[in-house]
């Protein structure tokens, strides 16, 4: 998915949970811009084969086994993004710590997730 459309997502749940995306447009959009990134470079790994453990060759021609460069960049991604996740209440445990309650609206993507997590 790219920036803009995340961006879309992330405005539509922010505004879900209560508060005035406009706020929040920096880290929306920084928010948005990793996913993007998170998302090609997933696309890039499953199109490159897929493989958890590749062949690299040092400066001295030595050859090793080593974990995928690409799956080590897509979890630093995820990791960045939620954190921005968490500074935006999107996850469960943050919007309960903003909010000091459960979400009520209807139909929100986190009040879907909560009620498939049973809480």
């Amino acid at each position: 998915m790219d920036a803009k459309k995340w961006k879309s997502k992330i405005n539509k749940a922010v505004s879900a949970n209560g508060l005035d995306p406009k706020q929040y447009l920096a880290v929306i959009s920084t928010l948005s811009d990793i996913l993007e990134q998170r998302d090609a470079t997933y696309e890039e790994y499953i199109n490159t084969g897929a493989e958890k453990i590749v062949e690299y060759t040092n400066k001295g021609g030595a050859t090793n086994t080593v974990k995928n460069p690409l799956l080590i960049l897509w979890a630093d991604l995820n990791t960045q993004a939620l954190a921005y996740w968490r500074e935006l209440g999107l996850t469960p445990s943050s919007y309960k710590k903003i909010s000091g309650d459960k979400p009520t609206e209807k139909g929100s993507a986190l009040v879907e997730a909560l009620k498939s997590l049973g809480g």
